[in-house]
């Protein structure tokens, strides 16, 4: 293949995909469109996204013409009533105004594929502006940028029911303008299309052989530098997925699905650090690559951004709910991929990485595991940072022990080529967050929750709770 590597910061977000409503019976997943290729290459695991308007439910009782009663008036509540539709897994709402907050409540309920069973209703989590580029940053002011809700899976599905409500529905006075629901709402319903062709390997560790140099601590990726040399011939890849496989050419073949794990020893062989200083990385852990997730490159942003270091991990959780298995954590990731870049605009997958319950690790944003990638991750701190996010919600359920390993594992190896202490503190300026003013500066851990920027609840209390766990394993791994 011709293509270049080329890197840049600015970014050109895709308009989000949508499709027609749906028809009264379940249909196939419509398939989205994918990255022109050599003839020899078969195209992305395709997926689909079905966007419906939210309107005023039934029974909504104008302000100006009627008594409001504690169920509703049109600016309170926006819903979409029980209808069948498309196939699909993940369910989220979203708007126009990615500045503009959804005061209140967003609930929905779904239908098993071919059945005539529905779920009881299921909150999705209303306040997710804060995991979102920074503001002022190119990808932020796209123009296609959309406030959203964190997405839910409800997996295989063929119908829904959607009710929003203001946190002032009901009777009250003279509040009607700061009851109003952000204009625009509609909900997404995303199927992830099918897993990916290769078989998905245990999370049992399994020592390789060392390759190429990693990034030394504290060594800048320049933004606008191209990556050298033209991409060899790949069978089976388009020339996008190509590019997203070469950044890790220094750690695994063009095209592999997952980059194996090193010892201790063979890991800080790598690592280039200060002359006479100890290499303080930790063994690395296997990394499933967006291959091997099944990431249709074809959706992102064709380049990739940087930042200069990596100073600090942010832990989140994904809000996507516990009821996944992990066989299905590929469907759930294309599924988060595809509603943060189709859905919400962003430029790609938000987090720089994803564990699920079984302490799996997956490659997230593209632009290479080693290197110093600006995420959309943590609002006011994606600089010179990166983003780790669990699959689940953490709020009242305790996160799996191999998750908070996981995350051991991969900050005692990333944090490690950045020269970073993961018990150690750290001073980053806020891009603006709410919780710091931009300018700000901010003394955080280098293992932090996503709360510890922003006023929030991410990760969960109960991961939250886990990170002391995880910064004192992170730490022996690194031999500190």
């Amino acid at each position: 293949m011709r293509a270049l590597l080329a890197t840049s910061i600015g970014v050109t977000c895709a308009t989000a995909l949508t499709l027609p409503l749906a028809a009264p019976a379940p249909a196939a997943p419509a398939q989205a469109p994918v990255a022109q290729a050599p003839a020899a290459a078969p195209a992305e695991p395709a997926g689909s996204t079905q966007s419906m308007p939210l309107r005023p439910l039934p029974g909504a009782v104008p302000r100006a013409t009627g008594t409001p009663t504690e169920s509703m008036h049109p600016a309170d509540a926006q819903g979409l009533l029980r209808r069948d539709s498309h196939r699909f897994s993940l369910i989220g709402v979203v708007w126009d105004d990615a500045d503009a907050e959804l005061h209140g409540t967003v609930q929905v309920r779904t239908r098993a594929t071919g059945t005539t069973k529905w779920s009881g209703w299921q909150s999705l989590e209303t306040h997710n502006t804060d995991h979102a580029a920074d503001s002022g940053s190119p990808e932020r002011e796209s123009g296609t940028v959309r406030g959203s809700t964190a997405p839910l899976w409800v997996g295989d599905s063929d119908g829904v029911e959607v009710r929003v409500r203001s946190e002032n529905a009901g009777p009250r006075s003279g509040a009607a303008d700061a009851a109003a629901l952000p204009a625009g709402l509609q909900v997404e319903l995303v199927d992830p299309g099918d897993d990916p062709e290769q078989p998905r390997a245990e999370a049992t560790p399994a020592t390789g052989t060392p390759s190429a140099v990693t990034p030394s601590a504290g060594t800048a990726t320049p933004a606008t530098a191209a990556q050298p040399g033209a991409l060899p011939e790949a069978a089976g890849l388009t020339t996008a997925a190509a590019e997203s496989s070469a950044v890790n050419a220094d750690l695994a073949p063009l095209g592999a699905a997952e980059i194996s794990a090193l010892s201790k020893a063979e890991s800080e062989e790598q690592a280039v650090v200060g002359a006479g200083a100890k290499p303080f990385v930790g063994p690395r852990p296997r990394i499933v690559t967006r291959k091997g997730w099944g990431a249709d490159e074809s959706l992102r942003e064709r380049t990739f951004a940087y930042t200069s270091t990596v100073k600090a991990a942010f832990v989140h959780h994904s809000a996507t709910g516990n009821n996944y298995t992990c066989a299905q954590a590929p469907s759930v990731l294309r599924s988060i991929y595809r509603y943060h870049v189709k859905s919400s605009g962003w430029r790609d997958f938000g987090y720089n990485f994803a564990v699920d319950k079984c302490g799996n690790i997956y490659e997230g944003r593209a632009g290479g595991v080693s290197k110093a990638v600006l995420g959309a991750h943590t609002l006011g701190f994606n600089t010179n940072s990166m983003g780790i996010a669990v699959l689940g919600t953490y709020s009242s359920k305790n996160p799996p022990a191999a998750a908070v390993t996981a995350i051991a594992k991969l900050t005692a190896w990333k944090l490690g080529l950045f020269g970073r202490n993961p018990k150690g503190k750290v001073t980053l300026v806020s891009g603006g967050s709410g919780k710091y003013k931009k300018g700000a500066k901010a003394k955080l851990n280098v293992i932090s929750g996503h709360r510890d920027g922003f006023a929030t609840e991410c990760p969960g209390i109960r991961l939250y709770n886990k990170l002391g766990t995880a910064r004192t394993s992170s730490a022996k791994l690194q031999g500190r």
